[in-house]
């Protein structure tokens, strides 16, 4: 079994399913309120978990029951929660999520904990890889991708500006559609992997600007697609630090990912590998 770390972030998901989605200034009712652990963190985490990696998490969550509810799949779950900080002064993190009959979503993020994530509140352990997001610190983020010795893994997400020392730094970065419009050519900084995912048409894997190759996700019943990108991210990272092929690294990533958008919730969607396998 391969060891990750992840460094990210953790909330409890407020998630709303409604018939479609609110237009600006529009209100929506007769919606379905429940609540999931998430965070991009805390969701690649556990995606790796179930995957098959020995995973630990480090994180910043409040000292509040919501942290105890957010946390409570990962424990489960058996990932190594030893480095999650617990903050007297901050909230754990919310996400009000809204889920269209289509599946797509909306997110507003307050942050909370995940806000106060320093480097000096946690030691960076060894690993065979190291997954980050944007959900905590830049400079936290930066300062551990670049002390880490082996692979890593940025997921490029919320769109938000980085320093070129992270880009750099990366093995493999991550981004939606939408997030690779925002970088432009900065992800060509990047000296590993750019792998870009473009929902249910697929994902592309370029590296140094040349195209790797694209592969298209099987084609599943979507429910919820909160939670897919975070999957793909773990499920490639994975893969390619087990030495699997670019070609089936990037297919069992948009495999992954396709799973976890059949069932609602960020976290009780994820894949255990046997159901990804079966996809493929």
């Amino acid at each position: 079994m391969k060891d990750i770390v992840v460094i990210g972030s953790v909330n409890l998901d407020l998630s709303a399913a409604v018939a479609r989605l609110p237009a600006p200034g529009e209100t929506v009712t007769d919606a379905v309120l429940e609540r999931f652990p998430g965070g991009k963190g805390a969701n690649q985490a556990l995606a790796a978990r179930r995957l098959g990696a020995n995973v630990k998490l480090i994180a910043c969550v409040g000292n509040d029951a919501n942290a105890t509810e957010a946390l409570a799949l990962l424990h489960d779950a058996g990932v190594d929660l030893s480095q999650v900080v617990i903050d007297d002064e901050f909230a754990t993190g919310v996400a009000l999520i809204s889920v269209s009959e289509n599946g797509e979503n909306q997110i507003v993020v307050a942050p909370g904990g995940n806000a106060c994530l320093s480097r000096d509140r946690f030691e960076l352990p060894l690993a065979d890889a190291l997954i980050c997001q944007l959900e905590v610190p830049r400079e936290t983020i930066t300062a551990a991708a670049v002390e880490f010795g082996a692979f890593v893994c940025i997921n490029l997400a919320p769109a938000r500006d980085v320093d070129d020392a992270l880009l750099a730094r990366a093995d493999l970065i991550v981004v939606n559609q939408t997030e690779a419009e925002y970088y432009g050519d900065k992800l060509l900084k990047c000296n590993g992997f750019v792998a870009t995912t473009f929902g249910a048409k697929g994902a592309e894997l370029r590296k140094n600007g040349a195209f790797v190759t694209r592969v298209s996700p099987p084609a599943v019943g979507v429910v919820d697609t909160t939670g897919a990108g975070d999957c793909f991210s773990a499920a490639l990272t994975l893969a390619m630090i087990e030495g699997q092929p670019v070609d089936y690294a990037l297919s069992f990533a948009c495999a992954a990912g396709a799973a976890a958008t059949t069932k609602r919730g960020a976290q009780p969607s994820l894949p255990t590998r046997a159901e990804v396998d079966a996809l493929l």
